[in-house]
């Protein structure tokens, strides 16, 4: 049975205020949205705002060969922040969003988004909050294109993989890690066995395991 708003504002969005738990509660709509399903596209005209209550979303550039640039993850308690500047400014998506897994999103109206602004605090904190996040999660892709070679980065990489999913074992596959890195799979699988010969990690079929002698974080 699926949960309500309210539950997922309670749990998930504690310190918003009560009024605008009920505000929310009663003008936005809790969608289920499967995992592999591509939300928002390039070009496109947002209507909605997601805050999500559960599952995981990946936001990506496309380039025009269709080429894969990550830039982070949206989980539970996170708001995608650049889709409330384009709300904003009513303007069209330069960006891609697609679920990860089974994802369960508060979908806030665009109309409504000044008014929140107004009217609750908590929203106007939880926005700023939002962007200042999202600013420094671009400047960490900024230093890791721009400082580190690519083994640095895909270490980085799934350090901030296997936190996000607290598990010791990351279920992916090469050539998915090598779209969010953009480059070849043939470069990840070399820098995955290097360091798998460094005992850092585990190779499975379609799995890492990461290993407890160099547990991230």
């Amino acid at each position: 049975m699926m949960e309500s708003i309210s539950y997922y504002l309670d749990r998930v969005f504690p310190d918003f205020e009560p009024e605008l738990k009920q505000r929310l509660t009663k003008d936005c709509i809790l969608k289920t949205i499967p995992a592999d399903e591509v939300i928002m596209r390039t070009g496109q005209y947002i209507k909605h705002t997601l805050l999500i209550g559960s599952g995981r979303v990946k936001l990506y550039r496309q380039g025009d060969d269709g080429e894969e640039a990550f830039i982070y993850y949206l989980e539970p308690g996170n708001a995608c922040a650049l889709s409330m500047i384009c709300n904003t400014k009513q303007e069209a998506s330069e960006i891609m969003a697609k679920t990860v897994e089974d994802t369960v999103a508060i979908m806030i109206p665009i109309q409504m988004m000044d008014e929140l602004m107004q009217q609750y605090k908590t929203w106007y904190y939880f926005v700023i909050a939002n962007y200042r996040a999202r600013f420094e999660e671009l400047l960490v892709v900024f230093d890791n294109v721009v400082f580190r070679g690519m083994d640095e980065r895909l270490e980085f990489y799934l350090k901030k993989q296997f936190e996000n999913s607290r598990n010791q074992i990351l279920s992916i596959t090469h050539q998915e890690i090598a779209n969010d890195l953009n480059t070849s799979r043939e470069v990840i699988s070399r820098l995955l066995k290097k360091m798998e010969q460094d005992k850092k990690i585990r190779l499975l079929r379609n799995n890492i395991e990461w290993l407890s002698s160099g547990k991230p974080g």
